[in-house]
């Protein structure tokens, strides 16, 4: 055979490479210091803690945790979720159901395929988190963006848009999706009066929120951010997270809380993909949650990333030419920036690269396009002196691209 176009749906033929992907594996073949993944730091995972929990699971709960189990989830490991989210804040409803998900990603996915259809309109920040932007693209959504400023979502130009929508795309409208607390890309956190806003335009015009919360658990704020889940009284609000950041991503898992019949739905829809979540990755979670190893661990794991942000920050303030303006995160893994706008973040990344250092373009985060001039830069992975010399070098090229 001479090749295999003609067999592929037109979705997988429409389908493009991640730039973040394809940009890592540019930035690993050289000496090139990476601003671009969101990958934690290797030191953040509690390995010793991870090998003993797991000899011990294996053991005790071999017969169990090597075997197939409920597609919702392992009982042990959604009751230690459940006791997890109220030490936190997060208030799981009476009628919530709670599911575990390979990833915070395989739930956007779920959600995006039990929940829309072709055409229908998913509400995002701009600029938005890629892995949701790609989930709901392949359930055939449209997207409605809305601009954030410091301080995320401008809920205030959300309910101007969704007004001044024709009523034949009103009843399009189905998804708000937000990473509400230390945005991914952007770092910015929805102060608590926008939150409640955003419930409020959510009951007007009969929407679902879908509020991915990764980064809640590494704020650096004397006080983590109220979720808009605790503050739901309605049943609007599917929460995600993840213990990607907080335990390691390589056991991918993640969980999320939403009122029974929309689980009841995510359910089926898994059941036809992997059949459940991997049984010992659950029950190592579990355990590990039970034993306090993840409370114990979160200090640790904020002040790690507390000095990396403040790395960065001051590289940006240290380095930076006038005209560039950046987000101050409170938490999480990222800075977004603002270049002046005759600068085309692609045209800098080159630049960047040839000089040994790189970033995301800010407008794979765009999914009706623009943000040219803006750029996601990382401080979870490198280290703080990586991050200043990483700094450094976008700014030399910079320089060079102002003239």
């Amino acid at each position: 055979m001479t090749g295999y176009d003609r067999f592929f749906s037109n979705l997988a033929s429409s389908m493009r490479a991640s730039d973040i992907r394809e940009l890592l594996k540019l930035v690993e073949k050289g000496d090139v210091i990476s601003l671009a993944g969101g990958l934690p730091d290797p030191r953040s995972f509690p390995r010793e803690a991870i090998a003993e929990i797991a000899g011990y699971v294996v053991k005790e709960y071999g017969e169990k945790a090597l075997q197939y189990s409920p597609t919702r989830g392992v009982a042990f490991f959604l009751n230690a979720v459940r006791d997890f989210a109220k030490r936190h804040g997060i208030e799981v409803r009476d009628g919530d159901g709670l599911m575990a998900t390979v990833g915070s990603q395989q739930g956007l996915y779920l959600i995006g395929r039990t929940l829309l259809d072709p055409g229908d309109i998913v509400v995002t920040e701009e600029p938005a988190y890629l892995g949701a932007i790609q989930a709901f693209r392949v359930a055939g959504a449209r997207f409605l963006t809305v601009p954030i400023d410091g301080q995320g979502l401008r809920t205030d130009l959300l309910e101007e848009r969704l007004r001044s929508l024709p009523e034949e795309e009103k009843k399009k409208l189905k998804i708000v999706y937000t990473v509400a607390t230390c945005n991914n890309p952007s770092g910015t956190t929805l102060p608590l009066e926008r939150r409640r806003h955003l419930l409020e335009i959510a009951e007007e015009f009969d929407l679902l929120i879908v509020e991915d919360d990764p980064y809640r658990f590494i704020t650096f704020a004397e006080s983590e951010a109220t979720p808009i889940k605790s503050l739901d009284k309605a049943g609007r609000v599917i929460y995600m997270s993840s213990f990607s950041k907080i335990l390691a991503p390589g056991l991918r898992l993640g969980w999320l809380a939403a009122p029974e019949p929309i689980v009841t739905k995510l359910e089926l829809v898994k059941q036809s993909i992997d059949l459940h979540t991997p049984s010992l990755t659950q029950y190592i979670a579990a355990e590990a949650l039970t034993r306090g190893v993840v409370d114990q661990h979160l200090p640790r794991i904020r002040r790690l990333y507390r000095e990396k942000r403040d790395a960065m920050l001051a590289a940006l303030e240290e380095y930076m030419p006038q005209g560039v303006k950046w987000t101050k995160p409170i938490g999480g893994f990222f800075v977004w920036t603002w270049f002046p706008a005759n600068i085309n973040s692609r045209q800098l990344l080159a630049r960047a690269i040839e000089k040994g250092v790189a970033f995301v373009p800010g407008d794979a985060f765009y999914p009706n396009g623009g943000g040219e001039n803006t750029a996601r830069l990382n401080f979870s992975y490198p280290s703080p002196e990586e991050i200043r010399e990483g700094v450094r070098r976008l700014a030399e090229a910079l320089r060079d691209m102002l003239g």
